[in-house]
């Protein structure tokens, strides 16, 4: 599996980071989340019988709907504004 370098990684939370440094807040996690989870969708259609990369795609959707579900009780507004510039399908 690949990893995100540090760079790209700055690009995609450009949008959605608190402050300068942020890394780490739930907007910031969703984002990269969605980034590797299109990645991992984009090799899965290729490669149809990786049950590994499968399960971690799996793994990753998971967790990111536990960061949406928080994100929905603790600051809706912000939830809106990532799910748009991600587009994301929010119930």
């Amino acid at each position: 599996m690949t990893t995100i370098a540090n760079q790209e990684k700055l690009e995609l939370i450009k949008d959605t980071q608190r402050h300068d440094k942020d890394t780490g807040s739930s907007e910031s996690q969703i984002t990269l989340l969605t980034h590797r989870i299109n990645h991992l969708v984009e090799h899965l259609k290729v490669h149809k019988k990786d049950q590994s990369t499968r399960r971690g795609l799996l793994i990753l959707v998971g967790l990111r709907r536990r960061l949406i579900k928080y994100m929905q009780r603790k600051n809706p507004e912000s939830l809106k504004k990532v799910a748009k510039s991600l587009k994301l399908k929010i119930k």
